[in-house]
Order: structure tokens, then sequence, then C-alpha cells
């Protein structure tokens, strides 16, 4: 037998796992030291209480013969796709509910969609990338192309019309970048796609941090219904990390190959996945009532806070970053000519605070560094007074 050899195309180690072995080598040589971890994004506040409300509900209906639920539909509950076709309206984008997969979490549906793609296709990733679009494909065995995003263009990077790509991943506002794309850019990208009968993958995990007229979803974009689809989750935005929840927005109309794209996605959920369990269906929808709308604002509020502290802070030493306004993210240029990894250690020796080094999001993350805004109020503090110190 042979097994698949494209994972030695991959990096040996996930970037995350090599940062909690540096971590935790710090730790074990340095026990009186408190470490600040700025680094991997997974939130700290709990799931707010209307939703944990309806989670315990629908616990206790499995409970009972009258209320217990069994497999779910492959796509979803009817009520949830409702609550979150409602949200997209609530915002003036028309995604019907009969368009929505419920899934749990973005993640997964970033790598199994490309079950329903060749592998003869040519991928475009932007450059520093979220790895899980690079690995996924490089797994499936497709050629990968990158499209560079550099300081020069506040990394948004923009399509090259002298370049051809079939599959698309687009994450606005950007992980670990967190810039976000305007309209105007995100047509340009729509208009590309179409043209070149290519489909735009479009991640909007961090679409409710957005503070400004930056597009929430990529079918605010006139012709995307022909080109795009869309992946949210849960996770960031109502604490569903440990929960698992997200959905996959597929345009009925959106076809290649003759083809219909929706029609393949439901054939192959319906072989790989049994869905999503009845309490999370029945917390995901609370979170798209008018309270749950409210109560994740406040978690969201505070997280943004925490963005603004560091942000303030590079602002106050003159560090170029972008991110941190309508994202979860600060992503900073390394000081001192510093590489990513350099930096790393020497943020972690002397201050005890942990972030990312941008080298592993891809070649132009060399040099820059990621810090993360779900941490506690009060170590943000401290980590932000530390990184002060000692870089004044």
């Amino acid at each position: 037998m042979k097994i698949n050899s494209n994972f030695d195309l991959l990096v040996p180690n996930y970037l995350f796992a090599d940062v909690a072995r540096k971590t935790n080598e710090f730790a074990a040589a340095n026990p009186d030291k408190e470490i600040i971890r700025l680094g991997i994004g997974d939130v700290t506040l709990p799931i707010a209480p209307i939703v944990v409300a309806s989670m315990k509900k629908g616990c206790e209906d499995l409970r009972h013969k009258e209320t217990f639920k069994g497999y779910p539909e492959y796509e979803g509950y009817d009520f949830v796709r409702e609550a979150v076709s409602g949200y997209y309206k609530s915002y003036g984008v028309k995604v019907g509910a009969d368009e929505i997969f419920i899934s749990d979490g973005a993640k997964s549906d970033c790598g199994n969609l490309g079950d329903i793609f060749s592998q003869d296709n040519t991928v475009l990733v932007t450059d520093p990338v979220y790895p899980v679009y690079v690995d996924a494909n490089l797994m499936a065995g497709r050629k990968i192309i990158y499209a560079a995003a550099t300081q020069e263009n506040h990394f948004l990077a923009m399509p090259d019309e002298n370049v051809k790509a079939d599959i698309i991943y687009l994450c606005s506002p950007g992980n670990p970048t967190g810039a976000a794309y305007s309209a105007e850019q995100l047509k340009i990208w729509v208009d590309y796609a179409n043209k070149n009968g290519a489909v735009i993958i479009y991640d909007a995990a961090y679409e409710a941090f957005i503070k400004d007229e930056s597009p929430r979803s990529i079918f605010c974009i006139e012709g995307a219904r022909t080109c795009a689809i869309e992946l949210c989750s849960l996770s960031k935005t109502a604490g569903f990390t440990g929960t698992r929840c997200g959905y996959t927005v597929i345009p009925k109309e959106l076809e290649r190959d003759g083809h219909n794209l929706h029609s393949m996605w439901y054939r192959r959920q319906a072989t790989k996945f049994n869905g999503v369990s009845w309490p999370v269906q029945c917390a995901a929808a609370e979170v798209f009532s008018a309270e749950g709308q409210n109560q994740i604002k406040e978690n969201l509020d505070y997280y943004s806070g925490n963005a603004k502290i560091i942000a303030s802070a590079l602002d106050e030493l003159g560090i170029y970053y972008t991110g941190g306004k309508n994202s979860p993210y600060i992503w900073l240029k390394c000081p001192n000519g510093m590489g990513s990894w350099e930096f790393f250690d020497y943020l972690l020796q002397n201050a005890a605070v942990v972030g990312t080094p941008g080298e592993g999001f891809g070649e132009n993350g060399k040099g820059f560094f990621r810090l993360t805004s779900f941490g506690d109020r009060d170590k943000t503090i401290e980590a932000v007074e530390r990184i002060k110190n000692l870089l004044k």
C-alpha cells in the first residue's frame, strides 16, 4: 500500500505547535515568571447567558422521548438556517435559508470544500496566509500560487490579470494581518473570478468585528453570487471555539464545469458529515436573536477594547501595524529590523509575552508579528506595559 505522499510537502510542525513548545520550555525554565499569551487566537470570555440557556434546553430535550432528536439534517435545522438568513438581512444582504449549511466550524469546511473540486485546479492564496488554506490543498495535491500582501499594499493583496487561478482563498478582516478589504477592492476580486471562471472561498470568520463601512460579506458585492462561497464561524463571534459551530453559504446559481456547486456540496455532506448536534444548533440559533446579539456584543466590544489598547501602544512606540480596528488581530512590524522568530524569542525572554511569528504565515510574514486581543483585559494591559518598557 501507499500513503498520501503529499503530506511530505507540509512543514514538519504546525506553526502553533512550535509556539507552544518554545513557550512551554521557557515556562519550565522560569517557573517564577508569569507568561502572558497574546498568540493563539482562542477566546477567553464565556458564552452569552441566553445562548447557554438555549443549549441547556436543547440538552433537556434529549432527556425526554417527546422531544428527543437523533441525526440532524445534513444542512442543519430549518430554524437555525432561517436565523442565519435573518442575520444577513440585518445588514442588507440577501441569502436564502436554503443556501446555508450549518457546520462544525469554518476550519472544517475550509479544508473539506476541496472535495467538490478537481485536484488539477490551481489555488491562489494571499501571502501571508492562514496556514489551513495552504495545508489542505497541499494534502490534496493541488498547485498553489501566491498573491503578495505587503506593507506597500497594506497587506491587502490584489489579483494579477496575467495570472490564472481556479480557486481563490480570501479572508477579510484577515488572519493574520487584521486588514479588511474595501468594497471597491473586493469588486476587483469578484470581477477577476467571474472573468476567469474561478471560485472565491471567502472566510468571513471575523466579520462581527467590523466597525466601519468595510463589507461584512462577499455577497455585499455585485456579481459575487456567481463566483463565491462564504464561510463563517461562531467561534470568535459568540465564543464557540470549544462548542464548534459555523455556517457555509453556497448560492443556488453558482455553477462550474456544468455542475451546480450547491448540489454537489449537499451530496458531499450527505456522505461525509452527520450534522451538528441538537443542543449546539439550539444555541447557535439563539446567537442571532435580538437578545443574543446584544449579549455577544458585550464580548466583542471587550475584545475590540483590548485590540485598541494594543494598537494605541504601537502608535505610541511608532511601530507600523495593520488590524486592531476592524479585527481582533494586530499585525506589527518587528522593531529594529528583527526577524519574526528573533522577536518572538526576544519578547518571550525579556517580557514573558507570547505572540505569533509572522514568518509562520508565509514568506511575506518575515519581519512581522501577530498579537491577538482575545486575552484578559488586565493581562492585556500588563502585556502592553511590558512591551512598552522593553521597546522604548
